[in-house]
């Protein structure tokens, strides 16, 4: 085991969120150590991670993109790799890859209030690093990177043909002409069938219920004369609050009179299909809108597979595999070379990391989650999670916002440690996530729990978020601050922070 060094803020994970991490962190505190430490051997997580055929952003990227880096490319509904060129110039421009490392899975941290820091283990290459960090930022998402969802599907070993998960694609995938069948009805299928569908001779989209599916256009035409007219830096930040208005007024709309948004989803759908198609088996989900999150077509691609004929849809439900495709509970079979099990995700709780204070083990769902982004009884520690309703960064940069505000009153004040705080009994647990996907449900009982009122709620309102991470009181009554308890070296404090707000 070796101990390699102190930094002043240790980030989990060099994603989308942890990169904008460091950038704020870095930004706000020139003269402050931060590390990042990345399980995987490069940057760009999720956005790595996912290489199926078609890959792309389900969120606009004037949202999804940084607030700090405006995205400058025609189209705002935007491949994988577009994105990971994007969040890797990012780190590059701003030197954040030199201050990463690589191949480190973080395990264990340990938060002693003795020493007011964090102790924490990561493996690379078989061996266990420890470093040890005043805070502790972690930015590794929710997902399980090692291995996707997959239902035990009756007779899977007997198929003669290949499966594969969305999360693993291998690189020698050869789909040409070959009998496709997707099973799920997800961002992730809809994606690939069209995408498949220009080289496959047929892509079959197999579903158990249908999903609300949006088509936008790829190129959002008002950013696109806005930059040309104002530039990229003066046009951003317009276009940017123009689409979260219009995601927000529309999610309001879906909540508040569901029946009218299902009217109108159901009419673009028809038109965009054949006069004929049983639109009410195929596209029309049982659940009210944005109880699951919307799937988004870009320029219809998925409607225009299915009028060319190249996809097809089929709602029913999977009885066995054959040696030759899918038997199903109606009776019918689907012929298939290769099988893609687009069926969800797993989720993992803070990347799997355990959390240790003073010897006690971290029980996630014993503590309830402070603002959506820290943990009661947890000192100097954050986390991120990003909007289910809206795009993930707008909420990664408010975290990150919050958490320089946060060290900034630190340093002003003299504190060593604060830790959310909740002894109001009259505070009921909720679920952290109110969200009826399947991939949320299966494990939200191992994640943090949520509280009835706040500032114990994850907020799903960037408006609201906004004004209590950005320009709320730090000092809540449930954020409580401290010293360290016993004489210790002198604290370094970094003189290039100031008590101001993030700009």
């Amino acid at each position: 085991m070796t101990t390699i060094e102190h930094v002043d803020v240790l980030i989990i994970g060099a994603g989308l969120s942890g990169v904008g991490a460091a950038h704020h962190i870095q930004g706000a505190f020139p003269g402050r150590t931060y590390t990042i430490l990345e399980g995987r051997d490069t940057i760009g997580g999720t956005w790595d991670l996912f290489r199926y055929p078609g890959v792309r952003s389900d969120s606009d990227m004037n949202t999804l993109g940084y607030r700090f880096r405006p995205w400058t490319r025609a189209k705002a509904i935007a491949d994988g790799p577009s994105i990971l060129r994007y969040i890797r110039a990012t780190a590059t421009e701003a030197g954040i890859d030199r201050h990463t490392r690589f191949g480190h899975r973080v395990v264990r941290a340990e938060w002693s209030s003795e020493d007011a820091r964090w102790t924490v283990e990561a493996v690379h290459e078989g061996e266990t690093i420890r470093l040890t960090a005043g805070f502790l930022y972690a930015c590794s998402g929710y997902y399980r990177y090692d291995a996707g969802y997959t239902p035990d599907f009756p007779g899977i070993e007997r198929f003669g043909g290949i499966v594969v998960h969305p999360q693993h694609w291998p690189d020698d995938l050869d789909y040409t002409d070959k009998k496709v069948v997707v099973i799920g009805s997800g961002a992730t299928a809809v994606t690939l069938v069209p995408a498949m569908a220009e080289r496959a001779a047929r892509v079959t989209m197999l579903q158990r219920s249908p999903t609300y599916i949006v088509s936008l256009p790829a190129e959002d035409t008002i950013a696109n004369s806005l930059r040309r007219l104002l530039g990229g830096r003066r046009a951003y930040p317009i276009t940017r609050w123009k689409n979260v208005v219009m995601t927000t007024l529309f999610y309001e709309l879906s909540r508040r009179r569901p029946h009218v948004v299902k009217s109108l989803l159901r009419k673009a759908t028809a038109r965009q299909l054949p006069p004929d198609y049983d639109v009410d088996t195929h596209f029309k989900p049982r659940y009210q809108p944005w109880d699951q999150r919307l799937c988004l077509v870009p320029d219809g691609d998925l409607f225009a597979a299915i009028r060319g004929g190249r996809a097809s849809v089929v709602t029913d439900h999977i009885k066995e595999f054959t040696e030759t495709g899918l038997r199903l509970e109606s009776g019918a079979e689907l012929e298939a070379d290769i099988v893609v099990t687009a069926t969800g995700l797993r989720l993992l709780a803070l990347g799997g990391v355990g959390l240790v204070v003073d010897g006690r083990d971290v029980k996630l769902p014993e503590t309830m989650a402070y603002k959506g982004m820290m943990l009661s009884g947890v000192p100097n520690f954050a986390f991120t999670i990003g909007y289910t309703n809206a795009s993930w960064t707008l909420k990664a940069d408010l975290v990150s916002e919050y958490a320089v505000r946060l060290l900034r009153h630190m340093d002003a004040d003299g504190y060593d440690q604060c830790v959310p705080t909740n002894d109001d009994a009259t505070v009921t647990e909720r679920p952290l996530m109110d969200f009826q996907a399947g991939y949320v449900l299966r494990s939200i009982d191992e994640f943090p729990r949520a509280g009835s009122r706040p500032p114990w709620q994850l907020g799903m309102s960037y408006a609201h978020d906004l004004l209590k991470l950005r320009y709320g009181r730090i000092h809540d009554g449930a954020l409580r601050f401290s010293r360290r308890p016993v004489a210790g070296p002198p604290r370094r404090t970094d003189s290039t922070a100031t008590t101001g707000e993030t700009q």
